[in-house]
């Protein structure tokens, strides 16, 4: 089976699942009418569900077997990233007004509703992390990780410095920490909650870690080549909108930009072939994810 099909097959397992979580499960926390129905537009948008799929594959690999409480923890993080596209598509920050081929939410529900929409995901995110049925050393876990990955330190920062430093051209490293807090970060995050859930072996723990370090590179390389390549129906959202931003294929240049996206694809799948090698670990789930990447 080619890495392409286990992935469609993990897929096709979870996702359904984690949609059907999201919608059945909102509307059990958010008690104002309209805000629920601006949260719901952007939450159940579509989208690849990418994060909290990682985190059910890491859960996966370790046998750790899915349940009520896992799920809820899992879809915690696709409620901040979503509140994360809707602040970011705001007039205030990119103003885009075309999100996975449907209007902004500010384009539908304004941006004051909009920004609550965004705000009221962000905090139940943390809600989710908690109130679960796991341990409460767990759930401070990973509530601390998610905040560093999500704050000031992490994607914030990353969105921070994408907007101080838009007409400011970075070098290779500086483009790097850029991307590894606004992109990297959360996708860190996926993997590191399901090893606070199911790993306590610090050095296998490091290697799964580095892997999905390389493997959010990847994802932002391989974002920025798209925007230069695609089109609008195929990324469902505005095209060649990078041309006064730090990415890669405007520092590189495309060419070079495909380049370091294979070289950082090699280093992830190093990483992966060390804790099959090295811990016993199943990690073709984990390794079927760089199939997103067509090069």
């Amino acid at each position: 089976m080619s890495s392409k099909e286990i992935l469609n097959q993990f897929e096709q397992t979870y996702l359904n699942d984690i949609n059907l979580f999201l919608s059945d499960n909102l509307s059990n926390f958010v008690s104002q009418s309209t805000l629920q129905k601006s949260m719901r537009y952007s939450l159940l948008a579509g989208g690849k569900r990418l994060r909290p799929i990682l985190t059910l594959a890491v859960l996966d690999a370790f046998n750790v077997k899915c349940n009520h409480d896992l799920l809820k923890v899992a879809c915690a993080v696709e409620l901040l990233h979503t509140y994360s596209l809707i602040h970011d598509d705001l007039p205030a920050m990119d103003n885009d007004n075309l999100r996975r081929n449907k209007p902004t939410n500010h384009r539908i529900f304004g941006p004051g509703m909009a920004t609550l929409a965004g705000d009221g995901l962000l905090t139940l995110s943390f809600e989710w992390l908690t109130d679960n049925e796991l341990s409460y050393e767990k759930q401070a876990k990973l509530v601390l990780a998610l905040s560093k990955a999500a704050g000031p330190s992490g994607m914030v920062a990353g969105q921070a410095s994408d907007i101080e430093y838009e007409n400011h051209k970075l070098n290779l490293s500086q483009l790097q920490t850029l991307h590894a807090n606004k992109t990297g970060a959360l996708i860190h995050y996926a993997v590191d909650a399901g090893l606070i859930i199911a790993s306590d072996n610090a050095q296998l723990n490091h290697l799964l870690l580095s892997f999905a370090d390389d493997f959010g590179l990847a994802f932002q390389i391989y974002d920025d080549i798209l925007d230069r390549t695609a089109t609008v129906k195929e990324l469902g959202k505005p095209v060649s909108q990078d041309g006064i931003k730090n990415t890669y294929p405007n520092l590189l240049g495309l060419s070079n930009s495909i380049e370091k996206l294979k070289e950082t694809i090699l280093h992830g799948k190093k990483q992966l072939e060390i804790a099959n090698t090295e811990y016993s670990l199943d990690v073709s789930i984990l390794q079927s994810f760089f199939s997103y990447f067509k090069i």
